[in-house]
């Protein structure tokens, strides 16, 4: 069997401290926030496997047609014998990079979840036996040390994931990917593209609602890790499109007058009739602006791929 290695660089306790700082921080200041990163419990990653395959959410299809039809060309200019996913969840997409790399020797997902590092790299070594699988249960926005493997080597961070971070947080985050490259490394990188208003809204608030329940299983991941009594009933799921920052926002706004108590922290919020909770950003990029971005970090765009209907983009960056 290939060999199959999993790291912990996150300390056990690591999920919990984050989520009572994010909370604790998010629900006292003005306006109130939650990362979007604790949408994504086991019920929360299945709604979002939900919302993929809505007909209103076209990023994961249109950055799907990309790597399949441009999978070859990734390979053949990046050379790449390590891959290396950001964010790699079940690894799905990524196999279409894995196919198309004949003489890739190292695949090294990074992700929060230990259950989804272990089933990607189960279902992958059953496919690829000559692969090795060095799994990272790691929080890439906090630094990352990767193991010896290698090179060249290819950073992919797929999805538009990067439009979850605001505008200094992709600036901090790519000069740390920028500090994992050497010479002959590159990264792959996922951006879903400036368009129509009621395309970009329509993305995150679908007829059938179930974003409106994915948004609102946030309250029920706090309810359940710091035992809260957030009624997800007295909230509204609200999409809208920000023209000048370029972006989307999703946020849940309160019903009502209420009060919300959280006593893992000892803590009592209100929230006024009509008050609103951003839960998400979700950044809209051009190419010149992924360039001046990557170009800020130390990274130079080399390739730049979009699928048929230009709704999504895939970069190829060097180092400078």
């Amino acid at each position: 069997m290939s060999p199959f290695l999993l790291t912990r660089t996150l300390p056990e306790d690591a999920t919990d401290a984050a989520l009572r700082a994010d909370v604790l921080h998010g629900l006292t200041r003005c306006p109130k926030t939650l990362p979007p990163k604790w949408f994504y419990d086991a019920h929360g990653s299945e709604l979002f496997e939900e919302i993929t395959r809505l007909p209103e959410y076209y990023p994961t299809r249109a950055e799907r047609e990309i790597l399949i039809d441009r999978a070859e060309e990734i390979a053949r200019v990046s050379g790449a014998r390590t891959l290396i996913e950001l964010g790699s969840g079940s690894s799905d997409k990524t196999r279409h990079l894995l196919d198309a790399l004949p003489g890739l020797h190292s695949y090294v997902p990074v992700d929060v979840s230990e259950s989804a590092l272990r089933g990607a790299a189960e279902t992958l070594l059953a496919q690829r036996t000559e692969l090795s699988v060095h799994a990272l249960i790691a929080d890439f926005t906090g630094g990352l040390a990767l193991p010896g493997t290698p090179g060249p080597r290819l950073v992919a961070f797929l999805g538009g994931t990067i439009g979850n971070l605001l505008p200094a947080e992709r600036a901090v985050f790519l000069r740390s990917v920028r500090s994992l490259l050497s010479p002959g490394d590159a990264l792959l990188l996922g951006t879903d593209l400036v368009k129509d208003e009621k395309v970009l809204v329509a993305a995150y608030d679908d007829a059938a609602g179930v974003t409106a329940e994915f948004d609102r299983n946030v309250l029920r991941v706090v309810n359940r890790e710091l035992g809260a009594d957030f009624d997800p009933a007295d909230f509204e799921h609200v999409a809208l499109w920000d023209p000048e920052r370029e972006w989307i926002e999703m946020r849940l706004r309160a019903r009502s007058a209420l009060t919300v108590k959280i006593p893992a922290l000892d803590l009592v919020v209100p929230f006024e009739a009509g008050e609103e909770m951003r839960t998400e950003v979700s950044a809209k990029f051009r190419e010149e602006g992924v360039r001046a971005e990557l170009a800020g970090a130390g990274l130079r765009l080399d390739q730049w791929w979009t699928d048929s209907g230009e709704r999504f983009a895939l970069s190829l960056a060097t180092a400078v």
